[in-house]
Formats: C-alpha cells, sequence, structure tokens
C-alpha cells in the first residue's frame, strides 16, 4: 500500500483538554481506524523556540516525544482536518511510503 508516515513531535506535560498531546492524538487516530501509532520518549533535543529541551531528575515536563503512524492518504486527511478543528499546533513531517505486513501473499506454513 502507498500512503504516507507521519510523524509529529511534542513534549512530554503539553496537553489538549484532559490529555496529553501523543494520547489524544492516539485517540483520534484509533477512531479514524488507524491500524497502528509509536509513541517515542526522545533523550533530548530543542525545537522552534530554540530551547533544549531534556528530561532532568526534577523536571521530566519538556521531554521530547515522537508520535509516529504510517496511513492512507484518506486518513492523513482526517487527521489532519481532526487536529485543525481542535485549533492544534504540533509540528510533522509528512513522508510518502509505501508500508505493508510481511508473508501477506506466501501460503501458510504446517507446522508439524
Amino acid at each position: 500500500m502507498h500512503g504516507f508516515q507521519l510523524t509529529f513531535f511534542t513534549q512530554l506535560g503539553r496537553t489538549h483538554g484532559l490529555w496529553s498531546i501523543a494520547e489524544w492524538i492516539l485517540r483520534e487516530a484509533k477512531k479514524l481506524n488507524i491500524k497502528g501509532a509509536t509513541v517515542s520518549l526522545a533523550q533530548g533535543g530543542y525545537g522552534r523556540d530554540g530551547e533544549y529541551h531534556t528530561s532532568r531528575f526534577f523536571k521530566l515536563a519538556g521531554r521530547p516525544i515522537e508520535i509516529t503512524m504510517a496511513v492512507s492518504p484518506e486518513n492523513a486527511e482526517q487527521l489532519f482536518a481532526v487536529i485543525n478543528e481542535a485549533g492544534l499546533k504540533i509540528f510533522y513531517m509528512k513522508i510518502p511510503v509505501e508500508y505493508g505486513v510481511t508473508g501477506q501473499n506466501q501460503p501458510e506454513r504446517t507446522i508439524l
């Protein structure tokens, strides 16, 4: 299948309503029947503000987070529409990809 890899970048501690931005994106993706996503915590990084964000012993709130998923073009449009409707400003990357699951066209093996 052809579609897009969407990667959203945010920080631990950013919220929308009762949910962290990462949890909110995952919930909305699931509502759109997007089949999977991965959330990764980064060691550190700097954003558009130029400030370095990292995890410190007493301050975890600014730690960078990435949310990555492979989606169809239709799902990408739907997810961006939901994000825009919510009024959120989230940095993202949208990269054309081919995706699928290995072993789909192989005959099922019998294990004795």
